[in-house]
């Protein structure tokens, strides 16, 4: 079995190696940690006791050794201070600020808290006391674990984006296969239905059912030519896309319930982009059945063109019941739908058509419960 095609075991495996992983880390840091503060509490016990025959040793004595415990301390910093809390003197702290008397008063008040104080004592009178602070090789020791926690994350992120764009590889593939198989079962039907349209001619049948006819395989048509160009780079050609908006919505507009009223209304007469008309007359008819739908079938949508010197702006507004905030970008997700039936692939065709294809710009402008919601789709505008 390839745990790779079992997605929720995937996860719950790589959230139990995580966690394991994270927690070793962390014990072994805390167990590292402690031993090396264990450490550093010895060295200054040591020193504490050099600090004491270095104190009371007399002329003969050797303190060759007291000395260099003493002088080879250049890590961990120290204050040595007499019983009645006066500072004697102070090791490994900065130089410049340490002429500052409040400063090494702020110093001793940290060392209180971070370590219990080393006591010398010379015959049981003349107490003095060594107070120190963690060193700060054993202060970046804490930052330890946080970086390969850190590190940790990263990588298990870069697995799980490599995973995801996989997933979304395959799916695409799936979805492409199925438009363009779909493309090529509409081509045979169509085909046959054009041969019998010309034998309906040549028995002289009443024209207008012919006409009828011609439209629907027209439509037919259409509709496999767009399904074939999914998955490919489709060609872009310099057209009017006010016209090519109007013939959508037009379509749509003969075809839909007379209780819907349509209003259509552009800045120009003509606005030139690069655009292919197949893909983006989807993408209208998509939104306005959506419009349609969200109205159940009783309402007003209206389009409105707006032309900039560098932009075309169009504005497809419904008064049906509107969406949440929450939804206006989830509603471009594949799959995502509110309808009983349908798979949720149109608005997610048309963000890719848009976007993806003609380099433009495809979202919900605004929308309110009850009263209704505004698509916007941007586009270049050429001369």
């Amino acid at each position: 079995m390839n745990i790779f095609n079992q997605p929720l075991l995937f996860k719950r495996i790589s959230i139990v190696v995580s966690f394991v992983i994270v927690s070793l880390i962390l014990w072994n840091t805390y167990t590292f940690f402690q031993k090396f503060k264990q450490e550093e509490r010895i060295k200054m016990e040591i020193l504490a006791e050099a600090q004491k025959e270095l104190s009371t040793a007399d002329l003969n004595s050797n303190i060759a050794l007291s000395d260099k415990i003493i002088t080879t301390n250049n890590s961990i910093p120290m204050i040595l201070v007499d019983d009645k809390d006066e500072i004697i003197y102070a090791n490994n702290l900065d130089s410049i600020k340490s002429l500052n008397p409040e400063y090494l008063q702020e110093q001793l008040a940290i060392m209180k808290k971070e370590n219990k104080p080393i006591e010398i004592s010379y015959d049981g009178k003349n107490k003095q006391y060594i107070y120190y602070r963690d060193s700060d090789l054993l202060k970046k020791l804490t930052y330890y674990p946080l970086a390969l926690i850190l590190i940790l994350v990263l990588f298990l992120s870069v697995i799980y984006l490599f995973y995801s764009s996989n997933k979304a590889a395959e799916t695409n593939k799936l979805w492409t296969g199925m438009a363009k198989e779909t493309a090529h079962q509409i081509g045979t039907p169509l085909s046959s239905l054009l041969g019998w349209i010309a034998i309906l001619k040549a028995e002289k049948v009443d024209e207008t059912y012919i006409d009828e006819i011609e439209k629907d395989v027209h439509r037919l048509n259409t509709i496999a030519n767009r399904f074939s160009k999914i998955g490919s780079i489709p060609e872009l050609k310099k057209r009017d896309v006010v016209l090519i908006t109007k013939q959508a919505f037009d379509y749509l507009k003969f075809r839909s319930s007379t209780q819907i009223s349509f209003s259509f209304t552009s800045s120009d007469k003509e606005i030139q982009t690069l655009i292919n008309e197949e893909l983006f007359g989807w993408v209208i008819e998509n939104i306005i059945k959506n419009a349609i739908d969200a109205m159940l079938g009783k309402g007003e949508v209206s389009l409105k063109i707006e032309s900039s010197e560098k932009k075309v702006r169009i504005l497809i507004s419904d008064t049906g019941k509107g969406m949440p905030k929450k939804l206006f970008k989830q509603i471009f997700k594949p799959g995502y739908t509110t309808k009983k039936r349908g798979w949720g692939l149109g608005l997610s065709l048309s963000k890719r058509i848009v976007e993806d294809y003609h380099k433009g710009k495809i979202f919900v402008q605004k929308s309110e419960i009850g009263k209704g919601t505004t698509f916007e789709i941007i586009l270049d505008k050429i001369s």
